[in-house]
C-alpha cells in the first residue's frame, strides 16, 4: 500500500506558449514520474480559468480549460501551421504564466484549429458533441453568450436570457452557432489531447489523482444552467455563499462568494446534479480528490450582502447519506477527502464511516497560526491516509521555514533533524515519507529547493496566484535518481517494482 507521488499543476509546466500544455512538456514529467518511482501524478482542476485564473472558480465543472492545448500536437495533426502561432509573444517571463496575454491571443490561434478541425473531421466532433450533449450544448452556449456581452457574467445578461426562456434561448443558439460551433470544437481538442496523455499516463504505471472543488463559480455554466440546485431567490441572485470562518491566517475569514448547493432540493431528487459530476470526473482521473470535504458534514453559510466571514453560521451538510449514494453509483472508487480546516467530531466520524483517507499537512504540526499541532505530526499519522509537507494552499517547505514564527520552525528543526547538508526541504519530506502513511505526496517545488518565489496560491489574496512555472530541464535525470532512492529506502516504490533492492 505504501506509495508516493508529485504535486505539479499541468499550467505550470513549461513550454514555449506561455502555459504549460498536455502536451511534449507533460509526456516528459512522465517519464521523471517513472523513472523516480513514483506511483501518481497530482493534479489542480484543470476546468476553464476566469476572473482570478483559480481553477477552484471554472466556468464548467465539466470543460477542460483552452489554455492547456497544446499547439505543437495540434500542428503534428495538420489544424495548425507553425508560422500561425510560433512567432507570437506568449509571455515576458519563462517563470510565470502571463494569463492577460493568453487571454487576448490564444483564442485567435484555437479558432483556425476549430475551423480545420470542422472542415476535415466534422463526423467525429459531431459524435463527440452528441455524447457530452449532457453539458456540452449548456457550456457552448454559455461561452458564446459571455463572448457577445463583453464577458459579463450571466447574471447581467438580460432578463430573458438569465431565466433562460425558451424563445430567447432557441434565438440565441441560432444567432450565435458559429460561436457555439468554435467552443464544441475547443473542448473537443482538449478530450483528445487529455485521453492520449491518459493513455499515456497509465501504459506508464502512474495514476493520476484528480481534484473537484466542492463549490462551483457563480459565473458557471452549472449555476445559470442548474440554478434550482442552489440557493438562489426568485431572481437567480445567491441568498448565501460559500466560505469559512476567521482562524489563525486571517481574522475576518475566508469569503469566497460561491453560491451554496440547495441541499434539500439535491436530496430531493436523489443528489442527480452531484452523482452525474463525480461520475464524469471519474473519466479523467483515477484518484479523485474532494475539496473541502467537511463542507459535507456542515457547511459555513455566509449572507451574500456580508462584507467578510465573520457574519457566518454553521449548517447541516448531507452527511453520510451523500456518499452513500456516491458509493452505489460509481462504485468502490478511490476517493482522498481533504479534511482540513476546522474539524468537529461528526467530521472525524463522517471520515471514518467513509473509509477515505483524510490529508495530514506536515506544516501544520509545527505553525502555531494554524493549532493543528500533534495530529499533523508524523509519529501521529494512521495508516490510511495521505501525507504532505504542504499543498497548494500552503508555502513551500523553504519558504515556511523563512516566514514561519522562529519558535515554529525551531520545533521542526528539532523534532525532524533538520540539516543544510541534506537540505532542510528534503528533511521535511523525507519526515513524510518514512512515516507510516500509506500515501505520501510532496509538491515539485520542494523536490526543486524553490522558496516562497514557488508559492501556488495564497488564500484570501488576489493576484499573483496559479502563476509560478518550472523551467526548462527541471525534471532532470539526476533529480529524478535521488528521489528514487528515497522511494527504495522508505518502500514507496510501485507494486510492479516492490522487490528492486534498497
Amino acid at each position: 500500500m505504501r506509495s508516493a507521488g508529485v504535486l505539479m499543476p499541468i499550467t505550470s509546466l513549461p513550454s514555449p506558449w506561455g502555459i504549460g500544455t498536455l502536451g511534449r512538456s507533460a509526456r516528459e514529467f512522465l517519464d521523471f514520474l517513472a523513472e523516480s518511482g513514483q506511483t501518481y501524478w497530482q493534479l489542480l482542476p484543470i476546468g476553464p480559468t476566469g476572473y482570478g485564473d483559480s481553477p477552484y472558480q471554472p466556468f464548467s465543472s465539466y470543460a477542460g480549460n483552452p489554455y492547456l492545448i497544446d499547439l505543437d500536437d495540434l500542428a503534428k495533426v495538420g489544424l495548425l501551421l507553425p508560422e500561425e502561432y510560433q512567432g507570437i509573444q506568449w509571455s515576458t517571463n519563462p517563470a510565470r504564466v502571463d494569463y492577460g496575454l493568453l487571454y487576448q491571443k490564444r483564442f485567435q490561434v484555437l479558432k483556425k484549429a476549430v475551423d480545420r478541425l470542422w472542415a476535415n473531421n466534422k463526423q467525429a466532433v459531431q459524435c463527440f458533441c452528441d455524447k457530452e450533449s449532457y453539458w456540452l450544448e449548456d457550456y457552448s452556449l454559455f461561452m458564446s453568450l459571455k463572448s457577445y456581452f463583453g464577458g459579463r457574467p450571466w447574471k447581467e445578461w438580460p432578463e430573458e436570457l438569465r431565466h433562460r426562456e425558451r424563445e430567447s434561448m432557441s434565438q440565441a443558439k441560432a444567432e450565435m452557432e458559429s460561436d457555439i460551433l468554435f467552443w464544441k470544437g475547443v473542448q473537443f481538442l482538449f478530450f483528445e489531447q487529455w485521453e492520449r496523455l491518459k493513455s499515456l499516463a497509465e501504459a506508464k504505471g502512474i495514476s493520476i489523482i484528480g481534484d473537484i472543488p466542492i463549490y462551483v463559480a457563480e459565473d458557471s455554466s452549472d449555476v445559470w444552467a442548474h440554478s434550482d440546485q442552489f440557493q438562489m431567490d426568485a431572481d437567480l441572485h445567491p441568498t448565501r455563499v460559500a466560505g469559512c470562518p476567521p482562524d489563525g491566517f486571517s481574522a475576518d475569514g475566508q469569503l469566497w462568494g460561491n453560491p451554496l448547493f440547495n441541499w434539500e432540493q439535491m436530496r430531493a431528487d436523489g443528489y442527480h446534479w452531484w452523482l452525474h459530476r463525480i461520475s464524469f470526473q471519474f473519466r479523467f482521473y483515477d484518484v479523485l480528490r474532494i475539496d473541502h470535504f467537511r463542507g459535507f458534514d456542515a457547511y459555513y453559510a455566509i449572507p451574500a450582502s456580508a462584507e467578510t466571514a465573520k457574519e457566518g453560521t454553521w449548517e447541516a451538510g448531507p452527511g453520510l447519506d451523500f456518499f452513500r449514494a456516491v458509493e452505489k453509483v460509481v462504485g468502490q472508487r478511490p476517493i482522498i477527502a481533504e479534511d482540513l480546516g476546522f474539524l468537529t467530531p461528526s467530521v472525524h466520524q463522517l471520515l471514518k464511516n467513509t473509509g477515505y483517507p483524510g490529508m495530514k499537512v506536515l506544516e501544520f504540526a509545527f505553525d502555531s497560526r494554524d493549532g493543528g499541532g500533534r495530529t499533523y505530526q508524523p509519529h501521529n499519522y494512521p495508516t490510511n491516509c495521505v501525507a504532505y509537507v504542504g499543498t497548494h494552499d500552503n508555502d513551500t517547505a523553504l519558504g515556511w521555514i523563512s516566514t514561519a514564527n522562529p519558535e515554529d520552525v525551531a520545533l521542526a528543526r528539532e523534532y525532524l533533524h533538520l540539516d543544510s547538508i541534506e537540505g532542510e526541504n528534503w528533511g521535511m519530506m523525507r519526515a513524510i515519507w518514512s512515516s507510516t502513511a500509506d500515501y505520501a505526496i510532496v509538491q515539485m517545488q520542494d523536490l526543486l529547493g524553490l522558496s516562497s518565489e514557488g508559492r501556488i496560491n495564497t488564500p484570501s489574496t488576489l493576484g499573483g496566484n496559479w502563476q509560478w512555472r518550472a523551467l526548462p530541464g527541471f525534471d532532470s535525470p539526476a533529480l529524478a535518481k535521488r528521489l528514487l532512492r528515497q522511494m527504495k529506502l522508505y518502500e514507496r516504490l510501485p507494486q510492479e517494482r516492490k522487490g528492486e533492492k534498497s
